[in-house]
């Protein structure tokens, strides 16, 4: 006869015998003389046989009655292997100290070496012993196990068992973070495929940014804008492969794409595809048509530059409208639930007047003012709605506090709205035709005019940035993130329009000090950067993230 088993219910013990939970006399349970627990059973002496129904249903105990949820019995299922139709027979009237195969079910469980003793109460020889789960039967359990008493126990040591977390990867609930405390079972390249969400983005949008960043730069040096177009080269390389393993992704998962674009938090992350495409235009622009362009030269890129803005126009408004009233019909978000991935849909059609203001100077005079205009409108749609989704940010902030430590660089995606904006207002103005005049009187709303008045206007935007910035910095100082997310990027992209406002204001004021304040934050960029990436390729290579339960394709906040 093996030793005592540990049960699944909470039950009071004492220092000296097991109290059982009737009253006495109801239960007549033999006691077994001359009968000394045994040592634990070794795994591979388990030997398995067919379930048999319950014996009677007056006989039995629903698990739900003893204050077992549904996580505690899943949690028991894992341990001791039952099925949805288990059952523990009571095998306590077996008074002779032979297995009985016909009446008493095989084991199929860990057997703990604490086994023989019970919370510190000896097990003497009187102490009957109590079922053992059978793999094969129903979700019962007989008086006689809340009679052996032994629920605190179990529920103890699978509370401590590392074991659990072996066997399968587990999914975080809301609000929850990642456990990273133990190894994970290590996938093949297909199962972790099907984690790749739209949230890789993040690392393509961010090396746009500062391969455009440093196409910006107030002090150059020689060879600078060689490293800027190996940057840019290498976004293009991170572009197309980021977009092949998304492809691969909805080929090899069919409903995945539905299921990603429709998901309350991976769906956020679907814009990030359209910010690498802004990217990708603006660096364009820089690198391969370049700011001092004469007319009539490179006429043929300069005509695909205009039609992919305008294409990316249609395409970005179309996903602000139809994004965010999905959003408002489909999903119930609750204040305390907000984050700033919420303004990422409204933020490809704010990008349209950054892209404006880049490519606008070098379009013929005919085509710079529609471009501009066009900018202007999406620019000012873009902002409007981030200052709306600011209040409920600010909101949540004062009634939930800060995002968890891992989510805190998220935090950066609020200094992005004001900070582009800003870049745009003056690219936008110092872009118009010298013969701009709306009244063709030359009285009002030239070209000098709307440059001061964008100067103006980025100042003042620029202080908002600003004071996003420092909650982002001060957040992240109180509680540094530990575990990489995707999330991280926000620190990188944001940040670059934040840059590059600067270096515009101090070009615009001409002041130098404001231009050696811009290139000692675009090198700490470049240093927090290169930070991400390196953690990036160790979080996927120590299966951090292209994971189950480790992406954007789980709520976990």
């Amino acid at each position: 006869m093996s030793a005592p088993l540990p049960g699944s219910f909470d039950t009071e013990l004492s220092s000296t015998s097991i109290q059982p939970p009737y009253p006495e006399g109801q239960i007549d349970t033999p006691a077994s003389p001359g009968r000394r627990p045994a040592p634990p059973i070794p795994r591979s002496s388990v030997r398995r046989r067919p379930s048999r129904g319950v014996s009677s249903s007056e006989n039995t105990f629903d698990i739900t009655r003893a204050g077992i949820n549904a996580e505690e019995l899943h949690r028991l299922s894992r341990r001791f292997s039952l099925s949805s139709n288990d059952e523990v027979v009571d095998d306590s009237n077996n008074s002779s100290g032979e297995k009985n195969e016909a009446t008493r079910p095989s084991l199929h469980t860990r057997l703990d070496s604490e086994a023989p003793t019970l919370m510190g109460v000896e097990v003497d020889d009187t102490t009957p012993p109590p079922p053992v789960p059978n793999r094969h039967a129903s979700h019962f359990f007989t008086k006689t196990d809340l009679e052996s008493g032994l629920a605190a126990h179990a529920k103890e040591v699978i509370d401590n068992d590392p074991r659990d977390s072996e066997e399968t990867p587990s999914t975080p609930e809301a609000g929850k973070e990642h456990n990273h405390e133990h190894p994970r079972p290590k996938l093949p390249i297909r199962a972790r495929l099907k984690h790749f969400t739209w949230a890789w983005y993040t690392l393509c949008m961010s090396t746009g940014g500062l391969s455009l960043l440093i196409a910006a730069q107030p002090h150059k040096f020689k060879g600078l804008m060689g490293i800027g177009l190996a940057v840019y080269i290498v976004n293009i390389i991170f572009f197309v492969l980021v977009t092949s393993l998304m492809i691969t992704r909805f080929l090899l998962f069919p409903g995945t794409f539905k299921g990603s674009v429709t998901h309350t938090r991976e769906g956020f992350f679907v814009p990030t595809f359209f910010l690498s495409i802004a990217t990708l235009i603006t660096s364009t622009q820089k690198y391969c048509v370049g700011d001092d362009v004469l007319d009539g030269e490179k006429m043929g890129l300069r005509w695909a530059i205009q039609i992919a803005f305008w294409i990316y126009v249609a395409l970005a408004t179309t996903l602000a409208v139809v994004q965010y009233s999905y959003i408002f019909s489909r999903h119930s978000f609750g204040l305390h639930t907000m984050m700033p991935t919420w303004i990422l849909p409204i933020f490809p059609v704010m990008l349209s007047g950054t892209i404006a203001s880049v490519i606008a100077g070098t379009q013929p005079d005919d085509m710079a003012v529609p471009i501009i205009t066009s900018g202007l409108s999406c620019q000012g749609l873009g902002l409007s709605v981030a200052v709306m989704m600011y209040a409920h940010m600010v909101g949540r902030l004062m009634q939930s506090g800060l995002p968890d430590r891992e989510h805190r660089p998220g935090l950066f995606m609020c200094v992005g709205p004001p900070s582009f904006t800003a870049l745009a207002f003056i690219g936008m103005a110092r872009g118009l035709p010298e013969t701009f005049d709306s009244d063709m009187d030359g009285l009002f709303l030239d070209t000098a005019m709307m440059v001061n008045m964008a100067i103006v206007g980025a100042g003042f935007l620029w202080a908002l940035s600003f004071w996003w910035f420092c909650i982002a910095v001060l957040a992240i100082v109180q509680s540094p993130p530990q575990y990489f997310h995707l999330g991280w990027w926000a620190a990188v992209f944001p940040n670059t329009g934040f840059i590059l406002a600067t270096i515009s204001l101090g070009k615009s004021f001409q002041n130098e000090s404001v231009l050696w304040f811009g290139t000692a934050m675009s090198i700490m960029l470049l240093i927090t950067y290169l930070f991400v990436l390196g953690n990036h390729a160790r979080a996927v290579v120590v299966q951090d993230i292209v994971y189950p339960g480790r992406d954007e394709d789980v709520n976990d906040h």
